[in-house]
């Protein structure tokens, strides 16, 4: 668990991650980070949820669809 602080930072505020935080995020100074908001409380995560929804749509749409594509590869 980490304690963050808000700081100002310009205009706006911000929070300073520590490197061990961005380590095991596994992200580096200007990747992007996603915030949402979940049962627990936020979720910070290198991964975009609209994107991981969008992909799992996809997947189940092939396995549903999986012979049709099969005998279009032929």
């Amino acid at each position: 668990m980490f304690s963050l602080k808000l700081t100002q930072i310009g205009n706006s505020v911000g929070v300073v991650l520590p490197k061990e935080a961005l380590a095991l995020l596994h992200v580096d100074k200007g990747d992007t980070l996603y915030l949402s908001e979940s049962p627990e409380g936020f979720l910070l995560s290198p991964y975009d949820p609209t994107l991981e929804r969008q992909l799992a749509e996809g997947r189940e749409f092939m396995r549903e669809y999986r012979d049709t594509f099969h005998a279009l590869a032929k």
